[in-house]
């Protein structure tokens, strides 16, 4: 490479965001500079890496580039040192703070680059003012509180100037003292007007905003921890850097009751232990993610990712505590070794026993209440009903039962189970008839659970009701029980056949010998029995002549109705499903009943296709739900919500939403904490969007769902870019590409890897973007997509021209023939090959005018605004004319230039850009011709100076 080359690849990595990747660059541009003769290219690459390595988290590689440049400086002035005197004496300031970090380094030295630095500093004509606060902050980390003090008040006292931390860093220090002295009003009140201004440091307003997390909450101001805790640590999740701050949030979730976020944040940053930017670092987040894993069940297991040469490993909550406290305390002994005091491991002691303080201050964007796990509920849960029962004293035992009955019929499982504990109480030990015997055996059923592990016994108690019946004998009651037996053991595969036989048996019994309630329940029990094998024609046959009959109860009726809608769902009847949710929905509330009433509204709400009458829906079942079902109605009105873009609704009935699944222990969360991102993210609420996205591509990534976890990463880019975080987006989008690096994902990679040279075209590192589009239009032309490959081959062209590499543009030009040349031609193209043709034409055609080949300019884009038009691209198409005026202009030919210009101007929106571009031209065209009146007037038609 060139010298060229090497200072247009340090400029890039000047503009590259900190962390792993610019110090690589970097690392490989040393050595590149190293082996030349350029001793400035070498001096400036080691200034940029100081930089580098301290906020990319490496700062003990800072101290060799920055000894070397002060070796350079003092032993062999040169005249482009100069230039950077002042970036030399600021970094004194890196050096102090970062040498009391490490213990392995005695006090001694670090006492010594104090002094060179105030003598530096006193012939540079410098303040002292930054020489103090390093002194101060060298005796509060040796816990030498006298000489703090000291130091402080010079700090206070002594004018600053340009070598001191910025207006927020300084007070950020200040409040951290005035903490430290439980002075929190002060520290509240001292931050306040630095807040109001605006802050641009690299640490800030982050910085600030982490000091003031515990005098928020210990001067009762809730919610401005709340906004400190999301907005500091949305800015610093990123960076490896700040793994020392990103301990004191786990320790702020912690001391406010924040378990599982405190847990999530363990989980996303422990990897980052061992790359620890410093043994400090590594000290405090140790100590604060061991307090953290404290407040969880020991045996919780905690995942914790790959890192280096560490494979990722799961490990209990209270073993994993363990080691991290180890870790902080070692630490700490290390430090007060060095220090010849017990400052550090007073502190980590504290650090260690933090816990819950205070009432609970709700913290996560995603769970409205601490996620107590309770016990969980569910269809089988009792349901309150609209009438209490009343349970006689007096009743005998037959009429107990048939007490216990009618409440069974009238899904009162209250009364249901109220009736027989009182028959059990008074009866159980009495010598009563076969009948009531078998009758209080058959109602057992009802009791019963019929979840998956309640099924056994169901089968049981029902073949034990079905032999008593048969004993009695009492046929018509036998085969009741016999089609619910039935129904029962169609739910276990093994017993399919056998439960299908019974349950048509008594559906034929019942036809021939019963009532019609008899009748349509035996004909609704069949038709469930078909409904657990999945077999939907005969489940509805057999609900069509149930529902025939089952007007003599409305409970009954009900039920039918209710089954009718599911099974007419499952076999995508639309118009049919849709009538029977309404007549379910109506039939259930004039009955009044909770459970049955839910399960009609949430099916109505899944089969109207206007998403306001599913949240009206919805909205009517969660008014007499039963616990158990607020979940699927607060997931489906959520998503109704959102089908009618009112997703500033859906975020509360999907945070709602997790809050239950999470509390219920379901799985399942981290899927709806993406819905709830997407609500965030419509609503424009991105900060909260990107907190909960973030937290769900953890949980889906823990779940092993790759391509759901990609999918939310792919929205999670989005969102940052939506910020402005440009570096998260992109890494987000970097670990995308590398998840989708398979034959299978070519066209998604491809997607992605465009998307990211778009993000960095867009903030002007174009170099960088060039390589992305360039590896984009290699996975366009390998997946067969030939129009996409030609677009990102124009870009990629596009953005090494404005990146200054001519060559490297012109290079690319050929690759853009090629990818134009492999589309399909011919008169009737499609649009899409017109439209990238056309740009592409364009796009060389600029980079050949940085060649001065005007003539092959011009010929390049001769007849592309007439296509451009031909597909009704009228902007474009006036661009090109722009493009080529200037051409025309530049070839000589102001007379063609202005016979273009004119109609084209005419044609534009006034004031805009174009119109201004088209119509300086145009005046120029003019001049060239002597017509200066006439240019002037063009001039002051579109407001353009003369010059």
């Amino acid at each position: 490479m060139t010298d060229d080359d090497l200072w247009r690849m340090h400029h890039e990595i000047e503009s590259m965001p900190y962390g792993p990747g610019q110090i690589a660059a970097l690392e490989q541009l040393l050595r590149r500079a190293d082996a030349g003769d350029d001793r400035h290219l070498a001096f400036a690459a080691r200034v940029t890496g100081t930089t580098a390595y301290v906020y990319g988290g490496e700062p003990a590689k800072s101290f060799v580039t920055f000894s070397w440049c002060l070796a350079e400086y003092d032993k062999d002035p040169q005249p482009y040192h100069q230039r950077y005197t002042h970036q030399l004496l600021w970094f004194f300031k890196y050096m102090v703070n970062a040498m009391v970090k490490f213990p392995e380094l005695p006090l001694d030295r670090t006492y010594a680059v104090l002094d060179d630095m105030e003598r530096r500093y006193r012939e540079s004509g410098h303040s002292l003012q930054a020489v103090h606060k390093h002194r101060y902050l060298v005796a509060a980390h040796v816990g030498d509180e006298e000489a703090a003090e000291q130091w402080y008040r010079k700090w206070m006292t002594t004018p600053r100037d340009a070598l001191s931390d910025c207006a927020g860093c300084d007070p950020t220090t200040q409040v951290a003292h005035l903490v430290r002295h439980g002075r929190h009003e002060e520290a509240v009140a001292l931050a306040e007007p630095v807040l109001a201004g605006r802050l641009t440091c690299n640490e800030q307003p982050q910085g600030i905003l982490t000091a003031l997390l515990t005098p928020y909450r210990e001067t009762g101001r809730t919610d401005a921890a709340r906004d400190a805790h999301r907005e500091a640590y949305r800015r610093m999740r990123g960076n490896l850097a700040d793994l020392w701050d990103i301990g004191e949030h786990i320790e702020f979730c912690t001391v406010t009751g924040n378990e599982a976020r405190a847990l999530e944040l363990v989980e996303r940053h422990l990897d980052w232990l061992d790359r620890a930017p410093t043994p400090a670092a590594a000290m405090h987040f140790a100590a604060a993610a061991s307090a953290a894993l404290r407040q969880v069940p020991a045996e919780l297991t905690v995942h914790r990712r790959a890192s280096g040469e560490r494979p990722a490993a799961d490990a209990p909550a209270g073993a994993l505590a363990d080691e991290l406290a180890g870790t902080a305390t070692a630490l700490a002994e290390r430090f007060d070794a060095r220090n010849g005091t017990t400052h550090q491991s007073g502190l980590i002691a504290r650090k260690l026993s933090a816990g819950p303080v205070g009432e609970h201050l709700p913290l996560s964007a995603s769970l409205r209440r601490p996620p107590v796990p309770a016990p969980r509920t569910g269809a089988d849960a009792p349901v309150a009903s609209t009438q209490p029962v009343t349970v006689p004293a007096d009743a005998g035992a037959d009429e107990l039962l048939a007490l216990a009955e009618e409440c069974w019929r009238t899904n009162r499982r209250d009364g249901l189970v109220a009736a027989l504990r009182a028959y059990d109480e008074r009866f159980g030990d009495a010598d009563l008839p076969a009948t009531t015997r078998a009758w209080r055996l058959e109602l057992r059923a009802g009791e019963l659970s019929q979840d998956d592990d309640g099924v056994p016994v169901a089968i049981a108690v029902n073949r034990e009701a079905l032999a008593a019946w048969r004993e009695v004998p009492d046929p018509l009651r036998a085969q009741v029980v016999a089609g619910r037996l039935g129904v029962l053991l169609s739910m276990v595969e093994e017993s399919a056949d056998e439960g299908l036989a019974l349950a048509r048996e008594s559906a034929g019994y019942l036809t021939e010998h019963g009532g019609p309630r008899d009748r349509a329940a035996g004909w609704d029990r069949l038709a469930l029995a078909h409904v657990h094998r999945e077999q939907w024609a005969e489940a509805l046959d057999a609900l069509d002549r149930a529902e025939a009959e089952a007007g003599a109860d409305p409970w009954l009726a009900g039920r039918v109705a209710l089954h009718r809608t599911h099974v007419l769902e499952q076999l995508e009847r639309a118009e049919e499903f849709r009538d029977a949710a309404a007549r379910s929905r109506r039939l259930a509330g004039e009955l009044g009943d909770a459970e049955m009433l839910t399960g009609a509204c949430l099916a109505y709400a899944r089969a109207t296709d206007d998403p306001a009458d599913a949240v009206a829906a919805c909205g009517e079942a969660l008014s007499v739900a039963p616990a158990g079902a607020h979940l699927p109605l607060r997931v489906t009105r959520g998503r109704a919500l959102m089908a009618a873009d009112r997703s500033g609704e859906a975020v509360e009935d999907l945070a709602e939403a997790v809050t239950l699944c999470v509390e219920q222990g379901l799985e399942g969360d981290a899927l709806l904490r993406w819905e709830l991102a997407e609500a965030y993210r419509a609503a424009g609420r991105l900060a909260e969007a990107a907190e909960v996205a973030e937290e769900a591509v953890l949980g889906l990534d823990r779940a092993g769902a790759q391509a759901e976890a990609d999918r939310c990463r792919h929205m999670l880019s989005g969102i940052y870019a939506g910020l402005g975080e440009t570096d998260l987006a992109l890494t987000v989008l970097d670990t995308l590409a590398d998840n989708l690096d398979g034959p299978d994902n070519l066209p998604h990679r491809a997607q992605v890897l465009e998307e990211s040279g778009g993000l960095l075209y867009d903030a002007d590192r174009d170099a960088l973007a060039a390589q992305r589009f360039a590896a984009a239009a290699t996975a366009w032309r390998l997946a067969g997509y030939q129009v996409d490959e030609l677009r990102a081959r124009r870009r990629e062209l596009l953005a090494l021209h404005w990146s200054g590499d001519l060559p490297a543009a012109v290079a690319a030009i050929e690759r853009v023939d090629e990818a134009a040349a492999a589309l399909p031609a011919g008169a009737e193209e499609p649009p899409v090959v017109t439209y990238e043709r056309a740009m592409a034409a364009d796009a060389v055609a600029r980079v050949l005018i940085g060649e001065d080949r005007l003539t092959a300019a011009l010929d390049r884009v001769d007849g592309v605004p007439e296509r451009l038009r031909s597909i009704e691209a009228f902007g474009e198409a006036a661009q090109v004319e722009v493009l080529t005026g200037e051409l025309l202009l530049r070839d000589g030919r102001p007379e063609q230039a202005e016979a273009l210009l004119r109609p084209v101007l005419g044609g534009l929106p006034s004031g805009s850009r174009p119109a201004t571009q088209a119509a300086w031209l145009l005046a120029r065209a003019l001049d060239e011709q002597g017509r200066d009146a006439e240019a002037a007037k063009v001039r002051a038609d579109h407001g353009i100076e003369e010059n």
